[in-house]
């Protein structure tokens, strides 16, 4: 008999416990959501079974149905940011989410320099951890890194936790996005979510769906379990799946990424790639042209890993600015390392993202901008370079005069040339040239980049296409 009561109570116990609605991890204690929206929420349940959720900023409740598949999903309306709040599920069990904070939503995405945390990599430090963590404590921004994961095919959840900012979590947060954040809560004053979804050495096409490849033939195609195994992070649609798909429609405001390092050697679609993943992220995410905000890799010495050609891809993310509508780039051509493809200045590029957020996303006025290259004239043995965005003038950082630029003539020849600045204008010369046709400047793997606009680097480019 005690052996049937037994049974009888494991036997309830398991279909109470199936019965249970179940949560993608992110919807979780600690969690954000982004404000003044349509904010979706989902889980799973017994199929057909009914659930309440109840939402504690609005005081509603709200009666949903498990499909046949146990999915329930509901849209609800947020507030301005605020918190902390709870939101309530039950169908015969009960599950409230607690200290749920209404602010800014970024998801942040990429490789090893979106990756990298805090702490840096075994001796590869990142600047000025020592003294971010003495002061990073924030309940108010609040972190959720995503556990690497490849896969074949699309999963309905990943492995992560919600932690608010203090100096054990901060530590093995990305820097970056930490840093991004920081400017954000400090800024605009209100909570602020980050979700970091990466992978070191990740391909751009491995974040990307199958349908959005078929236009790039050079990529591979039919994609197999033992590829995934192999590749791994480097295997196209195999992140996407992993690590990406989960979060699609989670609400948020934009997006963030420091990716294309894996992609210099295949620098020469890199453009329409981008253009075509964040078409792609925008199509099924069902927020419209949400902002895109992403950083150019930083100079580095490839031929240390025997690759080169690595201005080539950074050309290509300057030209992906007009292919992608509300994208920006973030320069970081003053903020590489010769010896070390992981830049220890990740506080330039989180917060130079952050810039770029602040002043196109949330309209904050007086902010710096990135100045581009516009054209060139020539005018006898000079050329004359000019920009756009720069109504502040372009100026060299170390000096009147720099030494990263060449010059061409006809021979398609580059020398050396002499470079100075007046007004808004780089004039550049080379006694070796007499009648120049083309200019670059800083177009190499490898190069401390001085041209600046208030206060920002310039990206490195070329007059040619040679």
């Amino acid at each position: 008999m005690r052996r049937i009561l037994l049974s009888l109570i494991i036997c309830l116990a398991t279909i109470s416990a199936n019965a249970k609605v179940r949560l993608p991890q992110f919807f979780s204690d600690g969690m954000v959501l982004q404000q003044q929206s349509e904010c979706n929420l989902w889980g799973w349940a017994e199929p057909g079974r009914r659930i309440s959720i109840t939402t504690s900023w609005d005081k509603k409740g709200h009666m949903v149905t498990a499909r046949k598949d146990g999915q329930f999903w509901l849209t609800v309306k947020t507030p301005e940011a605020g918190g902390p709040y709870f939101i309530g599920f039950a169908d015969g069990d009960y599950v409230q989410v607690s200290n749920v904070m209404i602010g800014e939503v970024w998801i942040c995405s990429g490789q090893s320099n979106m990756e990298m945390q805090m702490k840096g990599f075994k001796q590869q430090p990142v600047e000025g951890t020592t003294e971010e963590l003495l002061h990073c404590k924030d309940a108010n921004l609040r972190l959720f890194t995503v556990k690497r994961h490849a896969s074949l095919t699309p999963v309905d959840d990943v492995t992560g936790v919600w932690s608010e900012a203090n100096a054990a979590s901060v530590r093995d947060f990305s820097a970056t996005a930490y840093y991004f954040g920081r400017a954000l809560r400090e800024t605009l004053g209100v909570p602020v979510g980050l979700i970091v979804t990466s992978w070191g050495g990740s391909a751009c096409e491995a974040w990307m769906q199958a349908d959005w490849l078929k236009a790039f033939p050079k990529v591979q195609q039919e994609i197999t379990e033992e590829d995934v195994k192999k590749l791994q992070q480097r295997c196209p649609t195999a992140l996407y799946n992993g690590q990406l798909r989960p979060l699609v429609e989670y609400t948020m405001r934009g997006a963030i990424w420091y990716q294309g390092e894996d992609n210099v050697p295949r620098y020469d679609y890199y453009a329409p790639l981008l253009a075509a993943m964040v078409k792609g992220w925008r199509d099924v995410w069902k927020q419209g042209e949400f902002p895109f905000y992403y950083c150019q890799i930083a100079p580095y010495d490839y031929s240390l890993i025997d690759w080169s050609g690595s201005q080539l891809l950074r050309e290509q993310q300057m030209k992906a600015e007009a292919l992608i509508p509300n994208a920006r780039m973030a320069v970081l051509m003053d903020a590489g390392l010769e010896y070390g493809i992981h830049p220890r200045k990740k506080r330039q590029a989180g917060e130079r993202l952050a810039i770029l957020a602040l002043s196109n996303t949330y309209g904050v006025k007086g902010l710096p901008d990135f100045a581009v290259y516009k054209e060139v004239t020539f005018q006898n043995d000079t050329a004359v370079v000019s920009f756009d965005r720069s109504k502040e003038w372009v100026y060299f950082e170390h000096g009147p005069k720099s030494q990263n630029f060449e010059i061409a003539g006809a021979d398609k020849v580059f020398h050396p040339a002499e470079a100075w600045v007046s007004r808004n204008r780089v004039y550049v010369r080379s006694d070796k040239v007499k009648k120049p046709v083309a200019v670059r400047y800083a177009f190499r793997d490898w190069v401390e980049g001085d041209l600046m606009h208030d206060g920002l680097p310039v990206s490195s480019f070329r007059t040619d296409d040679w």
